[in-house]
């Protein structure tokens, strides 16, 4: 368990600073051309995980997300084992492309977490081939 990064020898120098949060969450913090790139890794437990460690993971990830200024570039990765439905209260954050048709409880604090950071969910905005669909 554990969240980390790889990071290709011609972008190392660009590494400003690299912060282990917890064993669930990390960040990454590089130098752009006009604003930093800040790419902030989850490992969020499983659904039945208890309520507290789950709660636990996304208030770390809200108080290292609000650290950083609103106008650097925030990158969520990782693995929240979310699923993350085609609920029509979610159209602002998620696209169209999502191969679950509910959320579950993770997919909902995600989907939660990213509305609140202005952000949305990206891989649900473009088509998969089927075999990439389900893990």
């Amino acid at each position: 368990m554990g969240t980390g990064f790889f990071v290709h020898h011609r972008i190392v120098l660009a590494v400003k600073r690299v912060e282990f949060v917890s064993d669930r969450v990390s960040c990454i913090v590089l130098r752009g051309r006009w604003c930093n790139i800040i790419a902030l890794n989850v490992d969020a437990p499983s659904e039945e995980k208890s309520d507290e460690s789950n709660e636990s993971v996304y208030e770390e990830l809200e108080q290292v997300s609000d650290h950083f200024p609103q106008y650097h570039i925030k990158i969520l990765v990782g693995d929240f084992k979310a699923k993350v439905g085609r609920e029509n209260i979610f159209k602002k954050t998620i696209g169209n492309e999502s191969p679950h048709q509910d959320s579950n409880d993770n997919g909902v604090r995600t989907v939660k977490f990213v509305t609140q950071n202005n952000l949305v969910v990206k891989s649900t905005m473009f088509s998969h081939r089927n075999i990439r669909k389900y893990t």
